[in-house]
């Protein structure tokens, strides 16, 4: 096990906050010291299937603190998911079934192992603890907080202000997941900077078992691929962990400049003064630092000859503007030709990439649609066309596909 100081060094970078301040060298110096692994627990409630970077800020961390020789503890949490997490919201989360948590814990633990060892984690469901809970011990647990206290919650205080609903079963979110903690003798957590108040939570119910409180290690909110708001599947700003290397490494392309420096301290694990060479713009092209930032997401998750070639890729499809080596074959009916030729706005929606006909004629109308290994640009939608096994149509840059006709 490396030094207490170098440890720091690695695990304080990039975070928000370390609460209480100085507790964490502390224990680190003791499991130095005395040989003794901590044990670093973060909490997964699956209410969804789709991991993405903003959810690797914390995994990556854990991940350090196992590549450090402490034991993580990933708490799958398949009662809370239940509640929902009421965290940074104006409103009640949809609650959802058993049924529906366990499929999501599946699907989550398999898109997680792509960035922790789960070989080398301990994996809990709090429902091995909370199914057993009996009414008095439910009542035991809401005995260590007041309502005052629970008030304190920003999301709480601006849902009372504005006079929106706040019930009950969401004030028992802290508690389940403070109590988490208590199950597994949690050294430190690790959460979203939104999570502050449940860790600290933990840290009272702790002191009331007797244990030595956790520390409470917040990490920043990831900004999407807009470089505004958090990244998230429903903002469609987010990079997929289990997207191809391709995706994947065209969309960290595509943000704003303004994103590199954290995306370098936050997804990668270049030293910090190679960083400030990348994203100052003084010593490498803003383009040039953005493929390596592209290049170091994509290999931890495809390894570094994915990484290469995606970027290779994404050279020849938007620097050299050539078409991709891969490019997927659409069916086309033969009933849908006239003596082997189809209008050019029905050829379009008929391989699917437009909604509609009239959508088909708008895209040609504004000149997105070529055709053929010379990239014709076709702007009239009534043009006729011939259509041929291996016909190459293009909407734009991205949309690229070859008819495949068929009987």
């Amino acid at each position: 096990m490396i030094s207490a100081s170098e440890q720091l060094k690695i695990l304080n970078r990039g975070i928000d906050a370390s609460v209480p301040g100085g507790e964490l060298e502390k224990k680190i110096v003791k499991s130095v010291t005395t040989g003794k692994p901590l044990r670093v627990k973060y909490g997964i409630d699956p209410t969804g299937i789709d991991v993405h970077l903003g959810h690797t800020v914390p995994l990556r961390k854990l991940r350090q603190f196992q590549d450090l020789g402490h034991k993580a503890v990933l708490i799958i949490g398949n009662y809370t998911a239940l509640v929902g997490d009421p965290s940074g919201r104006d409103q009640t989360r949809v609650r959802l079934t058993p049924e529906q948590v366990e499929i999501n814990a599946l699907d989550y633990l398999k898109q997680v192992g792509r960035i922790i060892d789960l070989g080398n984690t301990e994996v809990h469901r709090n429902g091995n603890w909370f199914g057993n809970f009996s009414f008095l011990n439910v009542l035991a647990l809401t005995s260590q907080i007041t309502i005052q206290r629970m008030l304190e919650r920003d999301d709480f205080t601006k849902r009372l202000k504005a006079g929106s609903p706040i019930y009950l079963h969401e004030c028992l979110y802290p508690l389940m997941q403070g109590h988490d903690s208590v199950a597994i003798r949690a050294d430190v957590e690790l959460g979203g900077s939104e999570q502050l108040f449940s860790l600290m939570v933990a840290r009272d119910l702790q002191k009331d078992d007797g244990q030595e409180p956790q520390i409470a290690m917040t990490l920043p909110i990831l900004r999407g691929l807009d470089g505004e708001r958090r990244m998230g599947k429903s903002l469609g700003n987010y990079i997929g962990v289990a997207e191809s290397a391709y995706d994947q490494f065209a969309k960290a392309m595509s943000i704003p400049d303004s994103l590199m420096t954290e995306w370098f301290q936050l997804l990668t694990d270049l030293p910090q003064a190679e960083i400030s060479l990348l994203a100052d713009g003084k010593m490498t092209h803003p383009r040039e630092a953005k493929e390596r930032l592209g290049r170091e997401i994509v290999a931890f998750y495809h390894g570094a000859e994915g990484a290469g070639a995606a970027a290779l890729e994404w050279r020849k499809r938007f620097s050299e503007r050539q078409d991709p080596t891969d490019i997927p074959e659409v069916s086309l009916g033969l009933s849908h030709l006239a003596e082997g030729k189809l209008t050019v706005s029905k050829l379009v929606a008929a391989l699917g990439l437009a909604k509609s006909n009239n959508d088909a004629r708008r895209l040609v109308d504004q000149g997105g649609v070529t055709i053929g290994p010379d990239k014709t640009k076709i702007t009239d939608p009534n043009q006729t066309i011939e259509i041929f096994d291996g016909l190459v149509i293009r909407v734009g840059n991205r949309r690229i596909v070859k008819v495949r006709l068929e009987a």
